[in-house]
């Protein structure tokens, strides 16, 4: 594929929370794209190309040059491009606490959630309570009476815990509900919010579609935990 000078191309596929924070960071700051969907059970020439460490997605290529791994690609494009809409604040302390409630999230989202997806009928009642005391804590801790992470505007932070947009899917298929109006009230009221911001809303996934190939890697994950 001929490169073009400048030119932004994203690697990914459709569903991926990690592609999906990126996707919503290149249209809230109006930065022209073109979406490579990839097979990760057949990758591209090109994605292991770019990507030869990880081979995974994201890869975000900009004039040749990819960034691979979803957090260093949002501080890439922050950093590229700061204005019209800055996703970091100001401050160096808060943006400081913003990377370390990014940190925290995806270092709990590899191990409580994925635990969640995957457990045992025994061991659904743990798993629901190790994650509701993990959201628990970004609730009370990170969000706390705010309308987002970073106030009254969108930050790569809210970007970051977008994932929780498809929680109710994955509650859905393991049988157990953990956020909700009654139970984490804050977050289940960003979360909504966060859902019908009009750039997210509109490049939000189809999970609805993909329930059926999230029961078979439930099933996968459950068999490989035995």
């Amino acid at each position: 594929m001929e490169e073009i000078p400048n030119k932004l191309r994203l690697y990914g596929t459709e569903a991926s929370p990690y592609v999906r924070r990126v996707i919503w960071a290149l249209k809230i700051k109006g930065i022209e794209y073109d979406f490579v969907q990839e097979d990760l059970s057949n990758k591209s020439p090109s994605l292991l190309r770019y990507n030869p460490i990880n081979k995974t997605v994201p890869v975000l290529v900009h004039a040749g040059k990819a960034i691979a791994e979803s957090v260093v690609i949002l501080e890439y494009i922050e950093e590229t491009w700061p204005d019209p809409t800055p996703l970091l604040p100001e401050h160096p302390y808060e943006r400081a606490m913003a990377r370390f409630w990014i940190a925290y999230g995806d270092q709990k989202q590899h191990h409580v959630f994925h635990s969640f997806l995957a457990c045992s009928e025994e061991g659904k009642e743990k798993a629901a309570k190790d994650l509701m005391e993990m959201l628990k804590i970004v609730q009370d801790e990170a969000l706390g009476d705010q309308k987002f992470f970073g106030g009254n505007t969108l930050s790569l932070v809210d970007l970051c815990y977008g994932w929780l947009t498809s929680l109710k899917y994955v509650e859905r298929v393991v049988g157990v509900r953990v956020l909700e109006p009654t139970t984490l009230p804050k977050l289940h009221r960003w979360m909504q919010d966060f859902s019908e911001e009009p750039l997210v809303k509109e490049n939000l996934p189809d999970l609805e579609a993909k329930l059926p190939e999230l029961e078979t890697l439930r099933k996968h994950l459950m068999s490989t935990n035995k």
